[in-house]
């Protein structure tokens, strides 16, 4: 199914990238068909998307043609130049002119194959223009600093604002005028949260009112940060226009609600923000989730599988019925994995039909209901009209009880692919759960093909890690083999930090269980079995457990044991 028509035909430093293994011919055509669509620079999408070091694509980019690499984050800003040139070109195109020698204008870039970027720059300067090659992080935060608009927002002693005493009502603005009036300041304040939250690449940002203060925290490779305290009698007014943007009932305070804003960045790509309310002891508590649909395109090879673990997903893929599930906690990117294996399957011969709650990625070519349960469009009755649609594929959101459970068991047993997530710790726990619902073992062991349990874990920071050394015996016991130690290339990181990370980390990897369900392993469901011993038949048939795959990690250099301590259990 993920067989590419023909053999790929890179030029340039997309080849030698390829050819030099830091990426694959698969990836790499997946990566710019998903660029392309997205309207963004190949370099740009590699970097942000893939995980690839910009180092690595500059260095590369160098020996393609023949130039050096230029530290940008040496060069002295004021020197940057201004005159004759339109600054949204600078920050549409992402290229710096940084200095000129006669009628020469030398143009810092992180891909010197953009034509169209340096001949607007020509064009703006009436000038002839040099490419001069640098990495592609240095060179936006240089552009951020000194051309992007200021996204942080501080109130400070001066900042004037008409404050209620919490006890008024908020009305919504729905006049331009009221907009542009007293609540102007506050419209400004949360669209730039939410700016800043992109920039910082959050996953949730949390507003939350306490007895004495407030505050607002980010969610950044999985850890939550304080990112600011605003005046604590702002709650009222901030919660109120939160609603207001996705489209929520502000007069209701006493239950629950959730909403959802589409915030546009370009005239090519928008974030989608999913929105729950949540009446605490001192106000509403919001959390925004930031959907990123280009998630779930960034091909199976980004997301952290070992080789072993994704001929299991794909196989399983391949199967014309059955069913694939998916478990882990909220947040742990199972949302991801499904849509990366809906991507997979989606075909113009395929019919794949999802229920959700909500929809969170937009799919072009798959057919997507949002779950109501409030005028009866539950994932079971979503799921019985599916079956009379003749689909190949379908995806529930979640099972949650016995009856969507059942439907889809049948579903997957009648000549469909069912793929669904469930919330358990482990992969064996899944199979249990099911068993527990009220779902027949029978049942179970015959419709199930695979199990997936995953986590999310930071990735170290591949510029500043360092080497630590763990006496042998604290290594055992954390879970490491005699084999693992006597291995020559045996070596653990630690996190360091530096410019080009937070805290040194940067951006975050899957930890995964992939167990099949083996002959043995349905015999023991037969039998009702209990966990342990799906587990213990899982680890005799060759499949990782969350703890050893994130062992695995470590030993490949990719995340620390700190990390895997934190997010699976010894």
């Amino acid at each position: 199914m993920t067989a590419l028509q023909g053999s790929p035909r890179f030029t340039g430093f997309i080849r030698r990238l390829v050819d030099e293994g830091h990426i694959s011919a698969e990836n790499m055509q997946q990566a710019m068909l998903s660029a392309k669509k997205a309207n963004q620079d190949i370099v740009a999408y590699l970097v942000s998307e893939i995980g690839l070091s910009g180092l690595t694509i500059a260095e590369t980019i160098s020996i393609e043609f023949a130039e050096p690499v230029f530290d940008i984050s040496a060069y002295d800003a004021s020197q940057i130049i201004r005159e004759g040139l339109d600054e949204k070109l600078i920050t549409r195109f992402r290229v710096l002119p940084i200095f000129k020698h006669s009628n020469v204008l030398f143009v810092a870039t992180s891909n010197p194959t953009n034509i169209d970027a340096i001949d607007a720059i020509r064009f703006s300067s009436k000038m002839q223009t040099e490419a001069i090659i640098v990495e592609h992080a240095k060179l936006e935060k240089l552009i951020e600093q000194q051309f992007a608009e200021e996204s942080t927002f501080e109130f400070d002693d001066d900042f004037d604002l008409d404050l209620d005493d919490g006890t008024s009502t908020p009305q919504p603005q729905d006049s331009e005028d009221e907009e542009k009036g007293e609540e102007a300041p506050i419209v400004k304040y949360i669209n730039k949260l939410l700016v800043d939250a992109i920039r910082m690449g959050a996953s949730d940002l949390h507003f939350e009112p306490y007895e004495k203060s407030y505050r607002v925290r980010y969610r950044v490779d999985g850890v939550l940060r304080n990112i600011t305290n605003p005046p604590l009698q702002l709650a009222n007014r901030l919660a109120s226009r939160l609603k207001v943007m996705s489209q929520m009932d502000i007069s209701e305070k006493r239950i629950p609600q959730d909403g959802r804003i589409k915030l546009k960045l370009s005239k090519t790509k928008s974030i989608d923000f999913r929105v729950n309310s949540l009446p605490t002891l001192f106000g509403e508590k919001l959390v925004l989730r930031i959907l990123d649909p280009s998630s779930a395109m960034l091909g199976i090879d980004a997301l952290g599988y070992e080789p072993e673990q994704k001929e299991l997903f794909m196989q399983a893929l391949d199967k014309p019925q059955g069913m694939l599930l998916i478990t882990g906690p909220t947040g742990s990117g199972k949302t991801v994995s499904l849509y990366t294996g809906l991507n997979i399957l989606n075909r113009e011969d395929t019919n794949i039909s999802t229920a959700e709650d909500p929809v969170e990625i937009n799919l072009e070519g798959i057919n997507q209901v949002n779950v109501n349960n409030k005028v009866g469009l539950t994932f079971a009755a979503a799921l019985k009209s599916f079956l009379r649609q003749d689909p190949d594929i379908v995806m529930v959101g979640e099972i949650r009880d016995l009856e969507t459970a059942e439907i889809a068991v049948k579903a997957a047993q009648t000549g469909h692919m069912v793929m669904s997530t469930l919330h358990t710790n482990s992969a064996p726990e899944t199979l249990t759960r099911l068993r527990n619902m009220g779902v027949p073992s029978f049942n179970i062991a015959t419709s199930v093909n695979l199990v997936i349990a995953q986590r999310l874990a930071r990735r170290l920071c591949s510029q500043c890690k360092a080497p630590v050394e763990v006496p042998q015996q604290s290594l055992i016991e954390l879970g490491f083999t005699e084999e693992d130690l006597a291995n020559p290339d045996f070596q653990l990181y630690q996190p360091v930090g530096c410019s080009e990370c937070r805290e040194g980390y940067k951006g975050r990897v899957g930890i995964y269980e992939v167990m099949k369900v083996t002959p043995e392993i349905s015999r023991i469901i037969m039998e009702d079995g209990n966990a342990i011993q799906i587990a213990d038949a899982s680890n005799k048939a060759g499949f990782n457990n969350l703890r050893r795959s994130g062992l695995v990690k470590v030993m490949q250099g990719v995340t620390s044991l700190q990390e895997v301590n934190r997010v699976t259990s010894e």
